[in-house]
């Protein structure tokens, strides 16, 4: 686990991940930010990414016990698809 991945807080929300994300592409896009700054924006957004993705993971896991139905049994259950 990087530094950058040891500063997210556990509870934070994958709307407000991918937000700091889109800011960080943005900063690396527009070509000010120095060398150094870049290797650190970088990584946090190597961090970033994981975190939504083990969020988006999460959720579809949850979707597919929704799918199971409420009494627990399986009624055909397949995957969510997302995308």
């Amino acid at each position: 686990m990087t530094d950058a991945a040891k500063t997210l807080p556990a509870d934070l929300s994958f709307e407000d991940a991918l937000a700091r994300l889109e800011g960080i592409v943005q900063r690396l896009e527009s070509g000010q930010a120095p060398l150094e700054e870049s290797i650190s924006l970088y990584e946090q957004g190597a961090a970033l990414k994981a975190h939504c993705e083990a969020r988006l993971k999460d959720a579809q896991l949850r979707v597919e016990k929704i799918v199971v139905g409420p009494d627990g049994q399986a009624k055909g259950a397949e995957p969510a698809e997302f995308g």
